[in-house]
């Protein structure tokens, strides 16, 4: 599977920093399958689709990243 060159896609403001995501650690997001990777890189959390390595990834600050994270505990984005 080839690395992403592609930097990042920014959720809010202009305080997050270009992250270079060449070298990411890319790992699946959770437990079981799915179709979601995560990478810590710089202090931030870079999230992309595994099945479009090549594609942009989100970063997520510390804080966003809980608060991603508890939304979707909570079945915020849950399609049904």
């Amino acid at each position: 599977m080839a690395e992403s060159t592609i930097t990042e896609q920014r959720i809010t403001g202009d305080n997050q920093p270009e992250l270079d995501l060449t070298q990411a650690q890319w790992q699946p997001s959770g437990q079981g399958v799915g179709d979601v990777q995560i990478a810590f890189v710089d202090g931030f959390i870079a999230m992309r689709d595994r099945r479009s390595p090549d594609g942009p990834a989100v970063v997520f600050s510390p804080g966003e990243w809980r608060g991603f994270v508890l939304r979707a505990r909570e079945g915020e984005f849950d399609l049904t």
